[in-house]
């Protein structure tokens, strides 16, 4: 059996963490594109981005905040203890990513409490995205329903 990701009951609120980075590049906005047909042209149209407020082709905010749940992932914190993604709050987009930014999280556990189901508890992690020039490009909080650790069987 591989390793586990930590269970509600290895997380205390504070808890602070910090992911992989991560380049956006033209592709990423491509493909984005395509999966989303989102192909609003200021994400992919330089003639027409360098006419708008950026003055070039920026990525798409869904894209930033899909990312953002993979660098999470990639994190190997919550392997195989996840149970659900129950949603996505107050998220702010605040600044662009633009094509070679290069992106990681900073998320902390903001909240916690149990549920009716002893063995599931629910997370609140407080997110930004934070881009290499050190900005917040992206934040707000989600909410994850965890296991809790298994009682033990041993006598």
């Amino acid at each position: 059996m591989t390793d586990m990701g930590k269970y509600y009951e290895d997380l205390s609120v504070g808890d602070r963490f910090i992911t992989p980075a991560r380049t956006i590049g033209e592709y990423d906005v491509a493909a984005f594109a395509g999966l989303s047909g989102d192909f609003n042209p200021v994400h992919t149209d330089r003639e027409f981005a360098a006419s708008t407020t950026f003055g070039e082709p920026i990525a798409h905010g869904a894209l930033g905040l899909s990312v953002a749940t993979g660098l999470i992932s990639r994190t190997g914190l919550f392997d195989g203890t996840a149970v659900a993604f129950l949603g996505i709050d107050e998220w702010r987009f605040s600044g662009p990513i633009l094509f070679g930014d290069t992106i990681h999280v900073s998320f902390e556990i903001s909240a916690m409490r149990e549920t009716s189901n002893p063995g599931t508890g629910i997370i609140t992690r407080a997110v930004q995205i934070i881009n290499q020039r050190g900005e917040v490009v992206q934040s707000g909080a989600m909410t994850v329903m965890l296991r809790r650790r298994p009682e033990s069987t041993e006598v």
